[in-house]
């Protein structure tokens, strides 16, 4: 597993009240949510190589 590494996050009480309710519909952490909205827009525009799939292995 890759090391995570902690920050602090400022942000408006209002847009942290609605990402934790949307991470509830999505069954995430807060935490998780936020690392999940990040990756994808990061991968859309281009900063972040989307993962590769695993590999399965030879029959």
């Amino acid at each position: 597993m890759a090391e995570r590494k902690p920050f602090l996050l400022r942000t408006d009480p209002a847009l942290l009240d609605a990402l934790q309710r949307w991470a509830d519909e999505e069954l995430r952490s807060l935490n998780g949510q936020i690392e999940y909205l990040l990756r994808q827009a990061l991968q859309r525009e281009g900063h972040l190589k989307a993962p590769k799939p695993p590999r399965k292995p030879a029959p």
